[in-house]
Parts: structure tokens; C-alpha cells; sequence
């Protein structure tokens, strides 16, 4: 197993596991196992790498996780992350007001089915933490309502903090935050 920066040879592996988990692919049982609802295009995915925000995960070449971490200029080019920006000024974390410039957009995330449950979340987030802290000292993500299994994931196995609720296009959300000067391992 490999953990590492993506590169654009990543690009072809990293679709075919977001087709796999994607919202829109998956029937309401599947999504229970959790889900992505973003599909990225592979200018966005080339775009991403170029800014060091895309993580992964191979086994024997395969790629069977992958974590997005970048800006939220990048992150922009969808409505829901504008909206999430214009709620910082109410949200703060550890005493610590939440800006555009102390944090970015963590998310999606995504493990291959085979590749749950065996301490990879952790590894491929403390990979991705050790490289963004050189810049930013918080993380921020929001996580759908209905996707439990990410909920849990998160506040319990990383230990993410939720610190906001909204609602976005008729669907709820949590906004979570994690301190980044803190190891998951």
C-alpha cells in the first residue's frame, strides 16, 4: 500500500472509484455503505494535483482511496462552498475565528469497499494533514445529513468537531472542523 501526493497518471483510477461511489450511481441500500455526491471532471482533477490537494491510496497500482484537500478559490466553482464561506464569520473553532485564510475545504473522501474498516481513513487523512499544516492550521468539511456512515467516520475515527448545520439546495448538512495541529495515528 501506497499513500501519496496524486499525479496526473492517478487521474483514470481516481474516476473510476468516484463512479463506483457516486450518489447518483448507488441505490438507496448502497448509499447506507456511504457515498460521494461530487463528480469531478478530469480539468478539475489536473487542476487539483497541480495544487497539491489530492491524495491517494494504491494497492499494486490500483487506486482505492482518495482524499481532496485544497482552497476554497479552487473549491469555488460550486455553489454550496461560497455558501459555506459566507458563514464563517458566525462559526468559530477552539477560540479560534474561522476564515477563508486559516482553512480549507477537506472532502470528499472516498475508500474502496474492500478497503474499509482497516485503519486506511487514518492514514490517507494524516498523509494529506502533514502536507496542508504547512499552510493551515484548520481544516473544514461539510458532511450530507443523511450520510451516517461519513458522520461517524469522521467525528469518531479522526475526531472532526461539528461546529455548524445548515441547509443547501433543499438538503441538510453538518460543517465539521478539525485542528490540524493533531495527529490521527
Amino acid at each position: 500500500m501506497q499513500l501519496r501526493a496524486a499525479m496526473a497518471s492517478d487521474i483514470p483510477g481516481v474516476r473510476k472509484l468516484q463512479d463506483v461511489y457516486l450518489f447518483d450511481n448507488l441505490s438507496e441500500e448502497e448509499r447506507l455503505q456511504g457515498f460521494v455526491t461530487t463528480p469531478f471532471t478530469i480539468p478539475q482533477l489536473k487542476q487539483i494535483i497541480s495544487e497539491g490537494g489530492l491524495f491517494v491510496a494504491t494497492d499494486k497500482s490500483e487506486v482505492v482511496a482518495y482524499a481532496f484537500a485544497g482552497s476554497w478559490d479552487y473549491f469555488s466553482q460550486w455553489p454550496i462552498f461560497p455558501y459555506m464561506v459566507s458563514r464563517f464569520p458566525q462559526l468559530k473553532y477552539k477560540n479560534v475565528e474561522v476564515t477563508s485564510e486559516n482553512s480549507f475545504q477537506y472532502g470528499p473522501v472516498c475508500i474502496a469497499m474492500d478497503y474499509r474498516g482497516k485503519g486506511l481513513l487514518n492514514k490517507l487523512f494524516e498523509t494529506m494533514r502533514l502536507e496542508l499544516l504547512k499552510q493551515y492550521p484548520l481544516s473544514i468539511t461539510f458532511i450530507n445529513q443523511v450520510n451516517k456512515r461519513s458522520l461517524n467516520a469522521h467525528v469518531h475515527k479522526l475526531g472532526w468537531t461539528v461546529v455548524d448545520e445548515f441547509e443547501f439546495n433543499n438538503k441538510n448538512y453538518y460543517g465539521l472542523a478539525f485542528d490540524m495541529q493533531e495527529s490521527v495515528l
